[in-house]
């Protein structure tokens, strides 16, 4: 055995000390260098922001604007060198292909007014499974207090009374994005003050979450942390005032919900456990399937498996399931629906685009009796962008208001469209009763749901 001598002790725990201090050091430096370099990336990027259908995005590297609460970095995406380079090189033909396919298509099939940002690398990452809420108190005289908990009963809703019963209310745009001066997130609108004014001076029961899934900033494409956060808050403030709530996995872009269909899995059991005691909440489970794929082919199996999977957890909950063609081929769903008693079909249209023929196909299924609902319309061209039709929104409001078939405007936004409710540089997280903030299309919306709401209080 070596003799140690106190000398060499004491040289032996002056080196320990210097090594543990400088690796204390080293550790606090690197994390602020992280942070540090984030904002530059944010602050100091010399390049313009991308731009998609005048939403401007931000740049590969950058950081979303974080609004939620506790590590403002938890969802930023990291991705390799590699991914950035073929998102780089592949953005540009990827929305120029996907706009020219649903282009061509819009004149008979037209497609939805929402189309996205690029594509973006990486992968959400997996759930944590959340302890069930209590169930919420909802306040008296508020929608879902008057209402309750919601179900189908042949070619309808019904309330907790069994009475007919019309969901009515705004879309967002998508919840990652912000307006053209990047400095508005669409967002916003989900606030409380936002929400309150649309239940209170628009008439809105509901509200729909847009949640973009392969679109840059997408659930899919390594923001799933922020996303989340987005929709719970948005949940939470909708649950506080009584409304009821749509989250819409909005598929556009991916087009087959096969595509991240154990994503979509794992994020519906995951809200599913968190709210299975919120009796407001309803599942939209893929948006708009588009590029060829059809009911019996990909969208039923995949709709399937979401509803088993929600259902293992939430028994009761509405969920709605979109159809082929950008949500209007719900013809094809006839003799071939799901076994699942609380399942809609939804709908999508765009008054200019979209008049007697999709109109006549939705009596012939109401006729049926499928159960549809219309998601998402917009009083112009499908592009979004252009053609506002005054004339053909009020004859789809007409048919949708005899029929008792409940419907969500695209989009409660500001971005400088024909679609948006919203003028331009109006701060959606503080909108104001009346019109002096609205665009053409936001007047006419808000009018025809004040319309619904006075002829037939007993089922708005």
């Amino acid at each position: 055995m070596k003799k140690i001598t106190l000398r060499t002790l004491a040289a032996a725990m002056s080196l320990m000390m210097l090594l543990t201090g400088c690796s204390e050091g080293n550790e606090t430096d690197s994390s602020e260098a992280r942070i540090t370099t984030a904002s530059q990336s944010y602050e100091e990027s010399s390049e313009a922001p991308e731009t998609t259908q005048g939403v401007k995005m931000p740049t590969e590297g950058d950081v979303i604007p974080w609004e939620g609460e506790g590590d403002p970095l938890a969802g930023e995406k990291s991705s390799t060198t590699a991914a950035s380079t073929t998102k780089a090189q592949t953005s540009t033909t990827t929305k120029a292909a996907a706009t020219t396919t649903k282009a061509a298509a819009q004149q008979n099939n037209g497609g939805g007014g929402n189309n996205g940002g690029n594509n973006g690398g990486g992968g959400a990452k997996p759930a944590v499974t959340p302890k069930p809420a209590v169930a919420p108190t909802f306040a008296s005289g508020t929608p879902v207090q008057r209402h309750g908990a919601l179900r189908v009963s042949g070619n309808h809703i019904v309330d907790s009374h069994g009475q007919v019963f019309m969901l009515q209310g705004m879309s967002t745009h998508g919840i990652m994005w912000s307006d053209e001066s990047n400095t508005i997130p669409f967002s916003g609108i989900l606030s409380t003050n936002s929400l309150r004014v649309l239940r209170d001076d628009w008439r809105c029961n509901a509200v729909r979450i847009a949640m973009y899934t392969e679109e840059w900033g997408g659930y899919t494409t390594g923001y799933a942390s922020q996303a989340k956060a987005k929709v719970e808050t948005g949940v939470a403030n909708a649950t506080s005032l009584g409304m009821y709530v749509i989250i819409d996995w909005h598929i556009l872009h991916d087009g087959n919900p096969q595509t991240h269909k154990s994503q979509a899995i794992a994020f519906f059991k995951e809200m599913a456990q968190k709210y299975k005691n919120y009796n407001n909440v309803i599942y939209e489970i893929c948006n708009e399937p588009n590029g060829g794929v059809t009911w019996a082919g990909q969208i039923k199996g995949y709709c399937q498996e979401v509803v088993n999977a929600i259902r293992s957890i939430d028994k009761n909950k509405l969920i709605i399931c979109g159809t082929g063609t950008w949500s209007q081929d719900i013809d094809k769903v006839l003799g071939n629906r799901l076994s699942d008693a609380n399942c809609l079909y939804t709908l999508h249209f765009y008054a200019n685009t979209h008049t007697d023929w999709l109109r006549q196909r939705l009596q012939n299924c109401y006729n049926s009796g499928l159960p549809v609902l219309v998601t998402e319309f917009g009083t112009c061209d499908a592009s979004g962008n252009g053609g506002f039709n005054e004339s053909q929104t009020r004859a789809w409001y007409n048919l949708l208001k005899n029929l008792k078939v409940g419907w969500f405007n695209w989009s409660a936004a500001n971005k400088n469209e024909t679609a948006s409710a919203f003028k331009a540089g109006t701060n959606l997280a503080n909108i104001s009763a009346g019109e002096s903030q609205l665009t053409q299309s936001g007047r006419l919306i808000r009018t025809l749901f004040r319309e619904n709401a006075a002829a037939n209080a007993a089922y708005v």
